[in-house]
């Protein structure tokens, strides 16, 4: 099983990106997907996730700037960040929740089964 995260990189704030996970040996279209964050000296926090049925959840900090989404037939998870600000920056994975966890936001960042290396998100002011 592997996932591997792409797009990552630096922009100004106000700017946009779009993180890509392209998941191999494991298909994501019966999983709780999802994305989580970390950036020096911060407790990890979970960005998104996205169920089976699309139902999508999202942390109050990124709330109606980010949008997850998945495409099971390329069998990837996406996360567009728009308006993105400094607090933004930080190592972003991709992570995949066990069948038997709910779908709740509270378990990707350390109750994943699976994850990526990460991709890094800077934004500058």
């Amino acid at each position: 099983v592997q996932l591997v995260e792409s797009g990552g990189g630096s922009v100004q704030a106000g700017g946009s990106l779009r993180l890509s996970c392209a998941a191999s040996g494991y298909s994501i279209s019966t999983r709780c997907m999802g994305w989580f964050r970390q950036s020096p000296g911060k407790e990890r926090e979970g960005v998104a996730t996205i169920g089976s049925d699309d139902s999508a959840r999202y942390a109050d900090s990124v709330e109606g700037r980010f949008t997850i989404s998945r495409d099971n037939a390329k069998n990837s998870l996406y996360l567009q960040m728009d308006s993105l600000k400094p607090e933004d920056t930080a190592l972003c994975y991709c992570a995949a929740l066990p069948a038997a966890l709910g779908c709740y936001l509270s378990h990707i960042e350390y109750r994943h089964n699976y994850r990526g290396p990460g991709t890094q998100v800077t934004v500058s002011s």
